[in-house]
């Protein structure tokens, strides 16, 4: 079997699609920073916006990454492969049952290859999403991991800040920052004569106090001027009707099926993803069996900003 951090051709083609619909989720998205290359490294992000968090990062740089996410969703041996082909590994919560728990010794084990084939690997160390600026405590996975590493080899672990000027609404803006990593080895050299515990509560404690200070207290919302959103409001029609399948599916399903507020992003997202090239190829078939080719072609053009368009000018 393929090892998850060895590269995969499918995978990076379609990568570079994944990329542009999360790049064209937000109005604006900035990265910051950057992780040291060739060495062990452990990304340890905020955790506000469910999937789109691992998305802003995966975006970020043009190397692989692998991630880590709640073991739960690993339950079909479908989805399960699914997400080993995206380079995302289970990890188990202490919620989940010892009995679970004991999973995580073959997660550990996979981490500690990727780290060991200089292959970044991000975790969210909070253990759960929520939807605001405030660092929740930090799970003792990420230390385990971290140590382990160092272990056998020199590691770094990289605070990022993931800052999104709304966490609900569609077409935001997000600034992601890389902060000054933690030589985990440096650390625990320094920290010889004390508790393991001690050691773990004293490296938690440094990496949420990074983690927080590249957390903004406040991001601006982006705003349209009035004036202008009248003005536009013909062009949002037509882009209303052109992405209509796309959004329709997308709200419907916020309202009626997604309960957490949170997801409501990344099922936006996951329909552009789909629908977007589903419903060009829908409207090429019955644009140029109906309609003056010209037409056909311009109103083709236009469907391809119309789901950012909609949402930019409802939300905003």
């Amino acid at each position: 079997m393929r090892k998850i951090w060895e590269r995969d051709g499918l995978y990076t083609f379609l990568r570079r699609y994944v990329d542009l619909c999360t790049r064209l989720s937000y109005r604006r998205l900035t990265v910051q920073g950057a992780i040291p290359d060739e060495k062990a490294v452990l990304i340890c992000p905020n955790h506000t916006n469910t999937l789109m968090d691992a998305l802003v990062v995966l975006q970020s740089r043009q190397a692989p990454t692998v991630f880590g996410a709640r073991a739960d969703i690993f339950s079909q041996p479908a989805v399960a492969k699914i997400l080993r082909f995206l380079k995302i590994l289970p990890m188990v919560r202490r919620r989940d049952g010892i009995r679970n728990v004991l999973r995580n010794y073959e997660t550990m084990d996979e981490v500690q290859d990727v780290l060991a084939n200089n292959t970044p690997f991000c975790m969210f160390p909070e253990g759960r999403h929520t939807p605001g600026r405030e660092l929740q405590p930090l799970q003792k996975g990420v230390a385990r991991m971290a140590f382990q590493s160092a272990s056998q080899r020199p590691t770094q672990v990289v605070p990022v800040g993931i800052n999104y000027s709304d966490f609900f609404h569609y077409r935001g803006t997000c600034d992601l920052i890389y902060g000054d990593p933690i030589d985990v080895n440096a650390f625990l050299a320094a920290r010889e004569d004390q508790l393991e515990a001690a050691r773990y509560q004293a490296f938690l404690e440094e990496l949420s106090r990074r983690i927080s200070a590249l957390v903004w207290a406040d991001v601006p919302a982006p705003r349209r001027h009035p004036l202008l959103k009248v003005l536009l409001s013909p062009l949002w029609l037509v882009a209303a009707v052109l992405s209509f399948p796309m959004w329709f599916t997308a709200e419907w399903l916020c309202k009626h099926k997604v309960k957490d507020r949170a997801f409501h992003n990344t099922v936006r997202f996951g329909l552009r993803l789909v629908g977007g090239p589903l419903t060009f190829i829908l409207w090429s078939v019955l644009f140029f069996l109906l309609l003056p080719w010209w037409l056909a072609l311009a109103l083709l053009l236009l469907f391809i900003p119309s789901y950012s368009f909609f949402y930019d000018w409802l939300c905003y």
